[in-house]
């Protein structure tokens, strides 16, 4: 664990859109500026089904499967890495002083927003990440602002000049009855699908087959109501999982541990879930 003094200065505020039109597609978005960012930080981070984009300004990207490496660079530089898929832990080691903002689009969101998404997907991550041409400039005027505010209100305006309305709704349908227990064959026969078609749909749009989907879905909805819920059997049943041992298979190997000693060392309230190590 880190030191309890390095903890603290890492209380990063998850801010939720303001925009109406945002909401429906971006989860919610942090900031880490080089004042509060301590000089060392080391964490996993879990699977989701967020498409989730970072840019970064006096920073040095190393990316790869398992391990984000951030460290402060010596000269003023901007990069930008998305992550869209991932089925175990990531480990992040940060360095030094650095600027961030991270954002997490909902499952399908960022379709809204970059026309042709397939490829970030098929490539599950980058660090070579520059969907506009004025995307790295603008993102590092907003990572120079000192103002939390203006901050805000800088990155939901420019990522609202981007909005185009894309009809998914039957793609939403699909995923409302993936996040049930209805079986995957049967899903497929509902929309006049073969599985393989379904698989290439979602992998496509959102990034996972329906499978992982459905295992990171039920994952998360386990983390979201612990709080309220500490019975692992009752957990289990309440997340459409067979019985307790499927719970904690699905949790060994989404986090490659098990539920007990996770929820001892994560604080499941969070916004964003991490474990310091």
């Amino acid at each position: 664990m880190l030191p309890r003094s390095d903890q603290e200065k890492m209380q990063i505020q998850f801010y939720k859109p303001r925009n109406e039109i945002l909401k429906k597609y971006i989860e919610g978005y942090y900031f880490i500026s080089s004042s509060n960012t301590s000089k060392t930080l080391h964490y996993l981070t879990f699977p989701n089904n967020f498409f989730i984009i970072s840019a970064m300004s006096n920073a040095d990207l190393c990316l790869s499967d398992q391990k984000i490496i951030v460290k402060e660079s010596p000269k003023e530089n901007f990069v930008a890495n998305y992550v869209s898929r991932y089925t175990s832990p990531i480990e992040v080691q940060c360095q030094g002083r650095f600027n961030e903002v991270t954002i997490y689009f909902k499952p399908l969101g960022i379709n809204q927003f970059i026309a042709d998404v397939e490829p970030l997907f098929i490539h599950k991550s980058d660090t070579d990440f520059n969907p506009f041409p004025d995307f790295s400039a603008k993102m590092l005027d907003i990572l120079k602002l000192e103002d939390s505010a203006h901050q805000q209100n800088e990155l939901e305006k420019y990522w609202l000049s981007k909005f185009y309305r894309v009809d998914l709704s039957l793609l939403e349908k699909v995923i409302a009855d993936v996040e049930t227990d209805l079986k995957i064959d049967d899903i497929a026969q509902k929309y006049q699908y073969s599985r393989q078609y379904l698989n290439k749909l979602f992998k496509r749009s959102v990034g996972k087959t329906p499978i992982e989907f459905r295992k990171v879905h039920r994952f998360r909805n386990v983390i979201a109501k612990r709080k309220d819920v500490r019975n692992l059997t009752t957990l289990s049943y309440e997340n459409l999982f067979y019985d307790q041992s499927h719970l904690i298979k699905d949790f060994k190997r989404l986090t490659k541990t098990s539920p007990n000693l996770f929820f001892k060392k994560v604080e499941v309230d969070k916004e964003y879930v991490w474990l310091f190590v």
